[in-house]
């Protein structure tokens, strides 16, 4: 969600705890099924250290970001965001992480060889919730701070996490900007990132759950089908869709690479126009999409600004001036100031809705 994508791409977050959107861009997963077989049932590692506010910034720090996809353009924008925060800080910046959105295996590799080079912090993008529980809770036992941004893990395995916006908001909003495109009526479906993704299967929770209102009732969802944030697979899975639902009104895409890939679909077909889109991507990606008509309106955050707050954050666990309970406060650069709420989550703030009319003054 990817922004992922993956606003809108963008973790809402989600979507994610249902307090936050775990909205990938391109980052920005499916049903709402939980994966949690493998999930930690036990508590993770607790602070028995009291956040003094007051503390200086430590220098020296290494903050290393474990995106849920490496060279996935949500994640880029994402990280670079972080980069230039935590080096503001003058910390040691690094980024690691796998080519593919679904390799958790290879998301623990990167968590164990990070606690074995002893990072400070670590700022993952989780592909599922639980696979990678163990591995961070064995890094916060040799003291390595564990920020969670746009997918969440579950809360027992990290301190912190870094929400795009309110995963409800995300979810609803999403509904709420088909319905008014296809008039109220008709089919839709959902195009999502991976099956096990947090912060897509909560936000789509919360579709599910906004479609249960009156208001909805004659607008049916179908199915809800995985891209699996790969661009080929999501463009193969928007022409599936079309070919197996022939009166299909819209296709909601949580995820900036599954959203991209539908509008590239729909732009060259027949359905350009009489089939809706819309979801979560970045301004760059759609604008072409946007102006030629394939699609009206979309939504995400900012993600370098996700990654920036994932920055300071961590910079801030790390530092001792938060430990990730509820009602701590921290100031993150220009961003300005925050407060840790329930699930030790930290929300972005509300996402931006795009369209034919601003989405000119967006870049990235």
């Amino acid at each position: 969600m990817s922004f992922r994508t993956a606003p809108a791409r963008r973790a809402a977050a989600a979507v994610v705890a249902a307090t936050a959107l775990a909205l990938t861009v391109a980052a920005c997963g499916g049903t709402t099924k939980k994966s949690t077989d493998n999930a930690a049932s036990s508590s993770g590692p607790k602070s028995s250290a009291s956040a003094n506010p007051s503390a200086a910034t430590k220098k020296g720090l290494t903050i290393a970001y474990l995106p849920k996809q490496v060279n996935n353009p949500y994640f880029t924008i994402s990280d670079n965001g972080g980069k230039k925060a935590v080096e503001a800080l003058g910390e040691k910046y690094k980024e690691v992480g796998t080519s593919s959105g679904t390799d958790t295996a290879g998301q623990v590799s990167y968590v164990n060889t990070l606690t074995q080079q002893q990072v400070n912090a670590i700022a993952v993008s989780a592909q599922d919730p639980g696979a990678l529980c163990t591995a961070l809770n064995q890094a916060r036992k040799n003291g390595v701070k564990v920020v969670t941004y746009d997918s969440d893990t579950n809360a027992t395995c990290r301190d912190l996490f870094i929400s795009q916006a309110s995963a409800e908001d995300l979810g609803r909003t999403e509904v709420q900007l088909m319905a008014k495109q296809i008039g109220g009526k008709g089919q839709i479906a959902i195009l999502s990132a991976a099956q096990t993704a947090t912060n897509q299967n909560t936000w789509i929770g919360f579709m599910k759950d906004e479609l249960k209102k009156p208001e909805y009732k004659d607008v049916q969802l179908v199915k809800v089908a995985y891209g699996n944030d790969d661009a080929q697979t999501s463009f193969q899975q928007t022409q599936g869709l079309l070919q197996q639902y022939p009166n299909l009104k819209g296709i909601i895409s949580p995820t900036t690479v599954g959203i991209k890939a539908a509008a590239q679909y729909l732009s060259g077909s027949k359905y350009k126009g009489k089939v809706q889109l819309t979801g979560l991507g970045t301004p760059n990606d759609m604008r072409a999409y946007v102006n030629n008509g394939t699609v009206q309106a979309f939504e995400l955050w900012d993600p370098a600004k996700l990654g920036a707050l994932a920055g300071y954050a961590a910079v801030a666990l790390a530092s001792g001036q938060i430990t990730g309970a509820s009602g701590e406060t921290f100031t993150a650069g220009d961003l300005g100031s925050f407060t840790v709420g329930q699930d030790s989550t930290v929300v972005l703030g509300k996402p931006t809705v795009f369209d034919k009319n601003n989405i000119g003054q967006f870049n990235f």
